[in-house]
């Protein structure tokens, strides 16, 4: 764990709201030079605070109008790989995250569709055939408010 500083905490916020910023630009919102903000961020990016930076796409604008979040259980009959499941799952492009969970489901996948009966295709034809797919609970996403999260 690294000691985090006001100055990195508000670097921190400033990046989540827009990681395309450079160290100048972050540096003038603080009154910092470019050289010593670049020093931080790179600090941070050592240390693995800072894992990467990411372009994030607006799904509806190409096209992709329907978010589904999918609770996966694997069966149980005979002996289902992990690693499998993973990699079939992976493959499939419009399944845009995998996560393994604890609770009633061992997966939970964000799918991205084009309407509902692109996701009706999707489900039958590449997720209910995956190896190891077991029950399944869909939930249509309506709404989305991304939060950045606890920076300390």
């Amino acid at each position: 764990m690294i000691d985090l500083d006001d100055v990195d905490r508000q670097i921190l916020r400033i990046l989540v709201a827009d990681a395309t910023q450079s160290a100048s630009a972050v540096g003038r919102k603080l009154g910092m030079s470019q050289p010593a903000t670049w020093r931080r961020i790179k600090r941070l990016q050592d240390a693995g605070v800072i894992k990467g930076r990411r372009l994030k796409l607006n799904a509806e604008k190409l096209g992709f109008g329907v978010t589904v979040f999918l609770g996966v259980k694997l069966a149980r009959k005979g002996h289902i790989s992990i690693e499998d499941f993973e990699r079939a799952v992976g493959a499939i492009p419009e399944v845009q995250s995998i996560e393994h969970v604890l609770g009633l489901y061992d997966y939970r996948l964000r799918v991205v569709a084009r309407d509902i009966s692109d996701f009706e295709r999707v489900l039958r034809r590449r997720i209910m055939t995956l190896p190891g797919a077991g029950d399944v609970e869909a939930n249509v996403l309506l709404s989305e408010e991304r939060r950045p999260g606890p920076i300390g």
